[in-house]
């Protein structure tokens, strides 16, 4: 097969939603293969390497992204499911959640304004935007929670988008590195840590290490959404 006989099968695909789930399913797929070859490590983020993987396809073959989210939408699709599953490893470990609590609650609430509140501050003092201080606020926040949040306080919603993926992957890059050095061993707060900090990419990379901090993440990163869907436009319509 010719170069020109692939890109006349890449043009055909690329007018149908297959091209999209394809690529998407095979970029996870080298991103986990990666990963698993480096043995975990933070650094090798699967979903990295796939977006770096798929944002090189796309520029290369020149394929607009409203083309490729044709077929990638089944995949964003399943983002609902797969956050509802994260009850399962919680309901695993339902009696620890329910004898921290309060510790739990206001852990959480805490890294909530505080990621809310350190994002902005930088952002201010390093001469930023309204706008761009204002999309960075929910930047800790599963994407869908963070935009509607972002739109609500007068950011830019599809930059909030870029800046939460973003922190995803720092944070899930980042994390084990960070609590190590901190001396912070117990998996409940470990996972809690993550779960605020880095939303659902954390809560993965959570899950891969340890089921309990899996669950603990995945829990944070819920009662974060909420806590920050509410508190936020209430602190910015009272400053």
């Amino acid at each position: 097969m010719n170069g020109e006989e692939v890109w006349r099968i890449w043009v055909y695909l690329s007018e149908t939603p297959l091209l999209g789930l394809t690529i998407t399913l095979g970029a996870y797929l080298i991103g986990q293969g990666i990963y698993r070859r480096a043995r975990l490590h933070p650094a090798a983020n699967p979903v990295l390497i796939a977006v770096l993987i798929l944002v090189g396809l796309l520029s290369v073959t020149d394929t607009p992204y409203a083309t490729y989210f044709q077929g990638a939408q089944f995949v964003h699709f399943l983002l609902g499911p797969a956050t509802v599953a994260l009850a399962i490893p919680l309901y695993r470990v339902l009696r620890e959640v329910q004898r921290t609590a309060l510790g739990l609650s206001a852990s959480i609430l805490a890294g909530s304004l505080t990621a809310a509140v350190s994002a902005v501050a930088i952002a201010w003092i390093a001469g930023a935007s309204r706008e761009t201080m204002l999309s960075l606020a929910p930047k800790s926040v599963t994407t869908p929670i963070a935009m509607g949040v972002s739109e609500a306080i007068g950011g830019l919603p599809s930059l909030t988008a870029v800046l939460v993926i973003l922190t995803g992957i720092l944070g899930a890059m980042a994390a084990t590195v960070t609590l190590n050095l901190l001396g912070i061993r117990d998996w409940r707060v470990r996972g809690t840590a993550i779960g605020v900090a880095s939303h659902g990419i954390g809560t993965a990379r959570a899950l891969s290490v340890n089921p309990v901090a899996g669950a603990f993440a995945g829990l944070a990163m819920g009662l974060n959404g909420l806590a920050t869907a509410i508190l936020l436009p209430l602190l910015f319509a009272w400053f």
